[in-house]
C-alpha cells in the first residue's frame, strides 16, 4: 500500500506492548547515588522503514549462542504483544514440525520529529502501516534458514474485509490480522512473530562502521535523497535506509526485497566477522540500538531464545536462503483503481508447500543415472586409433580408414603395414584402462580379439587379419537438442545464500 493510500484505512487503536525494563548485564550501581555508573542509551533520532533490523536481531540473536544472562537481558529488552490468543486454533494451519517468524516491519512516522523526517526521506503521513513483510522459516532440524519476502503490493483477500493489498492488513486489524492473513493465503503455520517500529536501524548499522553493498547499475532517486553510481559502496546508517527503501527502478517493490535481502545479509555477515558478537561491550551496544525497535510475541520468551541459540550456534552464510513469492503480474489494476501484484498462484503453493516440508526451495538438479562409474558405453569419437595391415592384401588398410573415419572414429594417422603379413585374426589391441573402447570398436569388426599391450598410451591399434570380412558401423542413437523451454507458471523460485549476496 502506497503512503498516499494510508489515510483511508480505518484505525482500530492503539496496540498495547508490555515493556519490562531490565538493565544489561555489567552496569553496576553508584553506592553513593544508587544510580547507574553507564549512563541509559541516548534517545533514538530516527525511525525509518525497514523491516531489516528485526531480521538481523533475530539472526544475530539466535545464531550468536550467547550466554542465558546476556540472552535474558536480550529477552528483556523486547517489546512483547499477545498476538496469537484471539486466533482459533481450528481455522489455522497445521503444525508440520519447522519454526516460522513472520517478519513485519510497520513504518509510522508519528512519534518522528519534522527534522528526523527530512533527514531520512521518509514522509510524514500519520498512521501505522507494514512497510515489509517477511517469513522466515527454521527448518526441523535447525541447520537452515529460509527468508521469503512477501511484496507489500501484492493483491490478496484479507480476512473480513475483502481484497487489498497485503500490508492493508496489518492498518485494519493489527498483528492479529496480519498473521491471519498470511497464514491463510499461505497456508503456512507462523510460529512467532516478530516487528520492528524503526526505531534505531540507522544506530545499528552505524554501530557496525558501516556495510558494503553492490549496485548493477546507477540509482538517482531525489526523493530518498539517493544519489549511487554502479558498483561497490560503503554505506553508512543513513544512506543504507535509502538504499533498501528505494523503488525507483524498473522492478519497484521486487528489486527494493532484493536490496533489503542484500543489506540484511551484509549486516548479518559485518555482524558475524567482526568482533561485535566477541567482544561483550560491542554486543550490548550493538543489541542494545537493535533489540530496543522490537516487538515479539509473549511465546518467545527467555527459554525459547536459549534453546534456539544453542540449536543455531553452528548456522552460517550458506544455510541462509533468500527468495520472494513468484509474480504472474506486476500492473494488476485493482477494482479502486489502483496497481498491485498478483502472484503466482501454482508456483506459489508449490513454494509454499515446500516450506511447509522442511524441502530446499531450489532443487538440485538430478544427474543422469549411472550403473557403475565407467559403465557408460563410448561413442566413435571417443576412440582414437591407428590401422595396420596384417595381411598381404594391398590397400585394405587405406580401406578400413575411409571406413573407420566416416563412422565418426578419430583415426590419428594413415594405414601401414604391420611388421608381419601373416595375421591370421584380426586384433584390436589397447593399453592400460583402455579395454572398454577396445571392446567397443571389436563389436565393429566380427571375428577379432582383444589384446593388452603395456606400451600403449590412449591410442588403439587395429590390426587386419585374415579372418577379416567386414565392418559394420556402430548404430550411435541420436538425441535431439531439447528446445529452451520459456519459465513455466510452476517454475522453481530464484534463490540466493546470504554467502551469495556479499559484495566480492
Amino acid at each position: 500500500m502506497s503512503d498516499e493510500d494510508a489515510g483511508r484505512q480505518r484505525n482500530t487503536g492503539e496496540f498495547r506492548r508490555e515493556r519490562s525494563q531490565p538493565q544489561p548485564p555489567g552496569r553496576r550501581r553508584s553506592s553513593r547515588s544508587g544510580r547507574f555508573t553507564v549512563p541509559e542509551p541516548r534517545v533514538r533520532r530516527h525511525r525509518n522503514g525497514l523491516v531489516l533490523m528485526s531480521v538481523l536481531s533475530v539472526l544475530v540473536l539466535l545464531a550468536s549462542g550467547t550466554s542465558w544472562a546476556i540472552t535474558g537481558w536480550m529477552s528483556g529488552s523486547l517489546n512483547r504483544f499477545d498476538v496469537f490468543g484471539g486466533l482459533a486454533e481450528g481455522d489455522r494451519p497445521e503444525d508440520t514440525g519447522g519454526l516460522t517468524f513472520l517478519v513485519i516491519g510497520s513504518d509510522s512516522r508519528d512519534e518522528m520529529s519534522k527534522e528526523d523526517q527530512n533527514a531520512l526521506s521518509v514522509g510524514s503521513t500519520p498512521g501505522q502501516r507494514s512497510d515489509s513483510m517477511m517469513l522466515v522459516r527454521l527448518n526441523h532440524e535447525r541447520d537452515h534458514l529460509t527468508v521469503v519476502g512477501l511484496p507489500r503490493d501484492l493483491w490478496v483477500d484479507i480476512p473480513g474485509e475483502g481484497d487489498d493489498k497485503i500490508n492493508a492488513a496489518y492498518a485494519y486489524g493489527g498483528p492479529q490480522l496480519a498473521v491471519q492473513t498470511v497464514e491463510s493465503v499461505t497456508d503456512v503455520r507462523i510460529d512467532h512473530y516478530v516487528e520492528v517500529d524503526f526505531n534505531g536501524f540507522v544506530e545499528v548499522v552505524d554501530a557496525l562502521e558501516g556495510i558494503d553493498v553492490c549496485l548493477p547499475e546507477a540509482i538517482n532517486d531525489p526523493k530518498a535523497q539517493l544519489d549511487m553510481q554502479a558498483g561497490t559502496h560503503r554505506v553508512d546508517g543513513t544512506e543504507a535506509l535509502g538504499f533498501a527503501r528505494t523503488r525507483a527502478t524498473a522492478r519497484g517493490d521486487l528489486d527494493r526485497i532484493d536490496r533489503q535481502q542484500q543489506v540484511l545479509s551484509a549486516m548479518l555477515d559485518r555482524a558475524m566477522s567482526t568482533e561485535t558478537l566477541s567482544d561483550p561491550r560491542k554486543l550490548t551496544a550493538f543489541l542494545d540500538s537493535a533489540l530496543s525497535s522490537v516487538t515479539v510475541d509473549e511465546g518467545l520468551d527467555t527459554g525459547t531464545i536459549n534453546d534456539l541459540a544453542y540449536q543455531m550456534r553452528h548456522l552460517d552464510l550458506e544455510n541462509v536462503t533468500f527468495a520472494q513469492v513468484p509474480i504472474a503480474d506486476m500492473e494488476h489494476w485493482t477494482p479502486r483503481g489502483d496497481v498491485a501484484l498478483l502472484w503466482d498462484e501454482p508456483a506459489a503453493r508449490e513454494m509454499f508447500a515446500a516450506i511447509n516440508a522442511d524441502r530446499p526451495l531450489s532443487e538440485p538438479e538430478d544427474e543422469p543415472e549411472k550403473a557403475d562409474e565407467g559403465d557408460d558405453e563410448p561413442v566413435p569419437s571417443d576412440v582414437t586409433l591407428r590401422v595396420f595391415n596384417g595381411t598381404a592384401t594391398p590397400g585394405l588398410g587405406a580401406q578400413m580408414d575411409d571406413q573407420l573415419t566416416t563412422a565418426g572414429f578419430d583415426v590419428t594417422d594413415e594405414a601401414e603395414n604391420w611388421s608381419s603379413r601373416d595375421v591370421a585374426t584380426t586384433e584390436i589391441r589397447f593399453g592400460p584402462g583402455q579395454e572398454q573402447a577396445a571392446e567397443y570398436l571389436a563389436g565393429t569388426l566380427p571375428g577379432s580379439q582383444t589384446v593388452e599391450d603395456r606400451t600403449l598410451d590412449d591410442d588403439l591399434q587395429v590390426v587386419i587379419g585374415f579372418n577379416y570380412t567386414t565392418f559394420e558401423a556402430p548404430r550411435v542413437e541420436a538425441t535431439e537438442a531439447a528446445p529452451e523451454e520459456e519459465p513455466s507458471a510452476g517454475a522453481e523460485p530464484a534463490t540466493t545464500t546470504a554467502k551469495d549476496n556479499i559484495c566480492g
